[in-house]
């Protein structure tokens, strides 16, 4: 059984992976850490962990983590670069859920996030938690920087077309719409329910931070630089990310939708659905898996990807729960064979 230790367990990608854990047959929740409810008891906080826990939350001990099979950080940015140093020194494996490890350049992450980052020299080392694209890097890594839940639908939409040049990678757009718990558990007046029910809107028109780590990875799959326009959107609703991406088409005789049944034919979480069938954040709600369709409006030269996720499962938790199954080398699926939830 492997010991788990999640820091930052109050938020709701910590409480996500206490409610997937749960159900986890080769993993332990032994440690779950928060300065500011330390002493508290897990299920007091989250009454609907009741029976599956006895933990308190604790303040972060790195003696007590580095002895953990894995750490996951659950915590804003700039809290893992703290502590990841030492606990990889220490001969630890770490799953950082948040921004810290996600882009590799020093310099652009502190443009973006407006300070100097304390760990550089770790950038280089992290592997990129997307497993259908890194699941042998990420078999062998120490520290798994796990990707955000935009990048996550936008990069697996994508892939496909970049990696076999079937698109103009200038002049790329992706339109996504995330649920409020993408904005994380914390009190701000945009998130409140009567700012957010009944309206949609857009914001970081002029540039979202979860760009850069977007770009970077999209280049890998081109094998070159890509330029993206990415505008979010806050849809008035808890959960699920649905991303409509466009892009030029330079083949126009490729056929589409069995290059995507191809590409994902043996990944247990990507579902190609057929052709004029279009997703919808409904289905996929609490689970672990992105459902994508394509099609190309009227027969022109632009192709519509439409990616569909949790933000919660496969957009945070639940690809961190199978980086981490990939790196102990048990089944992949193992304790995220759950089924969405409808209604």
């Amino acid at each position: 059984m492997a010991r788990i230790a999640i820091v930052g367990g109050t938020g709701y990608t910590g409480v996500e992976l206490l409610r997937l854990l749960a159900a986890h047959e080769a993993a332990e929740v032994v440690a779950i850490t928060s300065r500011a409810e330390a002493g508290r008891r897990v299920d007091d906080l989250y009454p609907n962990l009741r029976g599956f826990y006895d933990l308190a939350f604790t303040e972060p001990d790195d003696k007590l983590l580095a002895e953990c099979d894995v750490v996951f950080f659950a915590t804003p940015h700039n809290v893992a670069m703290q502590s990841v140093p030492g606990l990889l020194a220490a001969g630890a494996r770490v799953i950082d859920l948040s921004a810290d490890y996600r882009v590799r350049d020093a310099q652009l992450w502190s443009r973006w996030y407006g300070e100097p980052h304390t760990s550089a020299d770790l950038l280089q080392q992290a592997v990129y938690g997307l497993p259908e694209a890194n699941r042998e890097r990420i078999r062998d890594a120490q520290l798994v920087a796990c990707p955000g839940c935009y990048p996550t639908s936008i990069l697996l939409g994508l892939k496909p077309l970049l990696a076999n040049d079937l698109v103009d990678s200038q002049h790329l757009i992706a339109s996504a719409a995330s649920g409020a718990s993408g904005a994380g558990r914390q009190a701000k007046i945009d998130n409140l329910l009567t700012e957010v029910d009944g309206s949609f809107k857009a914001y970081g028109v002029g540039g979202h931070r979860h760009l850069p780590e977007i770009e970077q990875e999209l280049a890998l799959f081109a094998g070159h630089p890509v330029q993206l326009t990415f505008v979010p959107h806050l849809l008035p609703m808890v959960r699920g990310i649905h991303a409509t991406l466009f892009a030029t088409l330079t083949d126009a005789h490729r056929d589409l939708q069995a290059l995507y049944e191809e590409t994902y034919a043996d990944e247990p979480f990507v579902d190609v659905l057929p052709a004029g069938m279009f997703p919808q954040t409904r289905t996929v709600r609490g689970a672990n898996r992105c459902q994508i369709s394509l099609q190309v409006p009227q027969g022109r030269d632009t192709v519509v990807v439409m990616s569909t996720i949790d933000n919660l499962v496969k957009g945070a938790s639940g690809q961190a729960i199978q980086n981490m199954n990939i790196m102990l080398g048990l089944p992949e699926t193992m304790g995220l064979d759950q089924v969405a939830l409808l209604p």
